[in-house]
């Protein structure tokens, strides 16, 4: 039996995922993630059947919303002490909007069987990932980018997504894309 990885995302338009590529600070040890793959994760999901793929895709196909506007701003870390692993940016903080989309696609995953991850939700963009960094060089880069206002977006539409990992990177896959109400896709 094949089982898919897929996340349920929101990604930003090309004009966001550029200014988040010029942030690259390029030091030793930092994986800047690569502007196709820049999304805010809604849902992740995996070891999935394709008989539930199916149902997932019906259920979030019925979730409704309109659109609204996200802030792009603030570099953070997982963890936010210790030794860096993820360098993300925020999209403000208590977003209405975005927490009850979030809420939604969640419903709908649980409605098939999927299991939501319990951890409080922090949404945010990966930037990168980091291993064996010298912490110098990125503190400065942190300490200069905490309240880095990147922009903000329409938030016209999400996405389901297959994700493949591979030796070069994660491939991921559009399967799905659900427009908002009043969106344009």
């Amino acid at each position: 039996m094949k089982l898919s990885r897929l996340f349920v995302s929101i990604d930003p338009p090309k004009s966001v995922r550029q200014t988040l590529v010029d942030l690259n600070p390029q030091i030793k040890g930092v994986r800047w993630t690569a502007a196709d793959q820049f999304h805010l994760t809604l849902g992740f999901f995996p070891d999935v059947t394709e008989e539930t793929e199916l149902l997932f895709r019906e259920k979030l196909n019925a979730v409704e919303f309109r659109a609204f506007f996200l802030p792009v701003e603030g570099v953070g870390t997982f963890p936010p002490k210790g030794i860096v692993k993820i360098i993300w940016i925020g999209v403000g903080r208590g977003h209405p909007h975005l927490f009850q989309l979030h809420k939604r696609v969640q419903e709908a995953a649980l409605a098939v069987g999927l299991f939501a991850d319990l951890r409080p939700w922090h949404p945010h963009i990966t930037l990168a990932r980091c291993r064996a960094v010298a912490g110098g060089e990125l503190r400065k880069f942190l300490k200069s980018n905490v309240d880095l206002d990147a922009g903000m977006f329409r938030v016209e539409a999400f996405h389901l997504y297959c994700s493949e990992l591979t030796p070069a990177g994660p491939i991921h896959t559009c399967q799905l894309s659900i427009p908002s109400r009043d969106g344009k896709l």
